[in-house]
């Protein structure tokens, strides 16, 4: 398996435990106001870094370029700091806005890029 497969399910289970635990908070104390940053965690973070994880697994030629892994050193840390900013929004803090709103972009840009290496990537 190559590292970046190996590095996104890593990444991926870690944003599976935190969406599970702020779930479980959220759950625990009937305050809801969080539920858009729980479903960006869950859906961002193990849904889609478990795909592109697959994905390099897969293919390898893709996994090996340096897009590659320029793609996951803006894209996770978009959703990282994504996450914690809409949580931040959501639960009261107005300063966050523009941290989501920069960090969303990354995690755009990193997108692009996984659409790019998909469309570079010669399959067999």
């Amino acid at each position: 398996m190559p590292a970046i497969s190996r590095f996104y399910f890593m990444t991926a289970i870690c944003f599976l435990t935190a969406g599970i635990v702020l779930g479980l908070k959220m759950g625990s104390t009937h305050d809801y106001a969080a539920v858009g940053a729980h479903a960006h965690i869950n859906l961002l973070g193990w849904v889609t870094m478990s795909i592109f994880g697959i994905y390099h697994a897969l293919n390898p030629s893709g996994a090996s370029s340096r897009l590659a892994k320029l793609q996951a050193y803006i894209y996770v840390p978009g959703v990282l700091v994504m996450a914690i900013g809409l949580y931040l929004l959501l639960t009261g803090t107005q300063a966050a806005e523009p941290v989501v709103a920069v960090a969303s972009l990354a995690v755009f840009v990193g997108v692009l890029m996984f659409g790019a290496i998909i469309y570079r990537t010669k399959t067999a």
